[in-house]
């Protein structure tokens, strides 16, 4: 499944943040978003859930037109969305929270969903009847990805992925991408940590003061002076 976007205007109020922006993921590629605090990343990924309104341009899933749905269609559409600081429900435990991101489905689909995301984090398993608040971050994080996927998407949204984690909950969300990638899903992430998601993508765009500035493969990227000095550093 494709989602396209096309020349996307969105923002918060009298503000525009996101200016004619023009993406596409395919199935079974992984898109990273890259750009400065206050650049139109979130805003961008908020439009894309339905979650702000789009001023102009459209949204497109396989040709179909869903800019003007609103955020719950856009789940039965295949759209899902891990937000920016998990939000999972604290005082549910671990088994609710993926129930509730499977409220469509059937029982025994509601099972084996469930089950595929005990299979990809295994800790969740270990923790299944603990409530959410209890967990780390890491862990809340796999949870906030596992909820995601209960709803059965073919495209996954996430902000902000590695933002307050250490490395080796990063690595683990990181490999749960990968396979999700490699089943078929397309994959946007809005990320802070740049070396992080450049070894992940397939493909990054940098955004600068809400439009896209440059876009390429992740080998490019790492090969293009400004992007390493604008988001690494000189010395890598």
């Amino acid at each position: 499944m494709k989602l396209e976007v096309e020349k996307l205007s969105c923002g918060y109020g009298d503000v525009t943040a996101v200016h004619d922006l023009s993406i596409t993921i395919g199935t079974g590629e992984m898109l990273g978003l890259l750009g400065a605090n206050g650049a139109g990343k979130s805003a961008t990924i908020m439009a894309l859930a339905g979650l702000i309104p789009v001023r102009r341009g459209t949204v497109r899933i396989d040709g179909h037109d869903i800019t003007k749905m609103p955020a719950h269609a856009r789940i039965a559409e295949g759209i899902a969305l891990v937000p920016e600081g998990r939000r999972v429900f604290a005082d549910l435990t671990v088994d609710e929270n993926l129930t509730v991101g499977g409220t469509r489905l059937g029982i025994k689909a509601l099972d084996r969903a469930r089950e595929k995301v005990f299979e990809t984090f295994p800790r969740l398993s270990e923790r299944r009847r603990q409530l959410a608040g209890s967990l780390s971050g890491g862990e809340q994080q796999m949870l906030a990805i596992g909820r995601a996927t209960m709803a059965m998407p073919a495209i996954l949204l996430i902000d902000e992925l590695s933002l307050g984690l250490m490395p080796i909950a990063i690595d683990e969300c990181y490999r749960a991408l990968s396979e999700f990638r490699d089943e078929g899903l397309a994959i946007l992430v809005v990320e802070q940590n740049t070396e992080r998601v450049l070894r992940a993508a397939d493909r990054v765009a940098v955004l600068e003061s809400g439009r896209i500035t440059w876009e390429g493969t992740s080998g490019q990227a790492f090969g293009h002076a400004r992007i390493l000095e604008m988001f690494l550093g000189s010395g890598v």
